[in-house]
């Protein structure tokens, strides 16, 4: 978990000029405020304020991604299962295969601890023979601590087809809030093939 002093360039700056990020709030500022107004206990309660657990004192991460998956209508799942040490230099190393022209979606899985977390959106940009030909927003919302976690499926996505789409493409991710904590970042690569083998 880091907070961007310097701004990756990979990434694009995705600010909205008239959107204002929220005082920052303890879980109890939290359960406090305007106990009384039934539309914001529902917001507190979408937030899952009221199931929130204690956060192991020996991780200091406010979000731990556990999955990552590639879903495919009529294929099993890829999952990437991030919970064992050097999840992310295996992920660096064995590069997906998704047939050309597929639909496809990303899906995460993932915890959050010791305080909401605002704003939570996911971004990627992928690059071919050193150019960038792609880059993604998807914004995954706001999640209070839960001892359950939580899953989000990303928007459908076409895979390029055609003899020149075919080939190796390399990807940077990373997972960041409003407070410009990135909690996560990693590089990763797929191939895109005229089938899945």
């Amino acid at each position: 978990m880091s907070k961007d002093s310097e701004h990756d360039e990979d990434f694009d700056r995705t600010d909205e000029p008239n959107y204002k990020i929220g005082e920052k709030k303890t879980i109890e500022e939290y359960n406090n405020l305007d106990s009384n107004d039934e539309s914001l206990n529902r917001w507190k309660e979408s937030l899952g304020l009221n199931k929130a657990a204690a956060a192991p004192v020996d991780d200091p991460r406010r979000v731990v991604i556990l999955k990552l998956a590639l879903e495919v209508a009529g294929r099993e799942d890829v999952v990437l299962d991030l919970t064992h040490p050097g999840a992310l230099d295996e992920i660096r190393e064995k590069p997906f295969i998704i047939k050309e022209g597929v639909e496809f979606r990303m899906k995460a899985v993932f915890k959050v601890q010791h305080e909401v977390v605002s704003g939570l959106k996911y971004l990627q940009v992928v690059k071919r023979k050193g150019f960038k030909v792609d880059s993604t927003t998807e914004m995954i919302g706001s999640y209070g601590p839960n001892e359950n976690p939580y899953e989000k499926k990303f928007m459908t996505e076409e895979a390029p087809s055609g003899y020149l789409a075919r080939g190796h493409y390399e990807a940077k991710s990373k997972f960041v809030d409003d407070d410009n904590v990135t909690h996560i970042q990693w590089n990763w690569s797929f191939d895109i093939k005229k089938d899945w083998n």
